[in-house]
């Protein structure tokens, strides 16, 4: 999957962020590469899942992924992978990375500077 074209663009998010990508490789390819396992830990090593298996799947179209950091926090995300074809005969990458809720939650309640008053204990 070298045959990247262009990075469109990165669009971020509150909890993760978009990338799209303009591919040369025609869609059956990309799939492969993003939903076998074989190609897929090419790129994407099976010890950053936090299971192998896909948590969804639209064959040819659509997979996602549970990913967990391997150092703490220990954070966990979900990636989406969709794939459209393109005018040009190749294929549209989009990747959307999402830390999970429950993780999203724990980070924003354990800000360090949350910019709430200062409580002041008398000495």
């Amino acid at each position: 999957m070298n045959e990247v074209k262009t990075l469109a663009q990165t669009k971020q998010q509150q909890t993760g962020f978009e990338q799209r990508y303009e591919l040369d490789a025609p869609p059956e390819k990309v799939w492969r590469a993003i939903s076998i396992a074989e190609f897929r830990e090419k790129w994407l090593p099976k010890e950053a899942l936090a299971d192998p298996q896909s948590l969804s799947e639209t064959p040819g179209k659509e997979v996602r992924y549970k990913l967990r950091d391997e150092s703490p926090p220990f954070l966990e995300s979900t990636v989406t992978f969709t794939i459209t074809p393109n005018a040009s005969g190749g294929t549209s990458l989009r990747i959307i990375h999402e830390l999970t809720g429950v993780t999203f939650e724990r980070l924003t309640s354990s800000v360090a500077n949350s910019n709430s008053p200062v409580l002041m204990l008398a000495a």
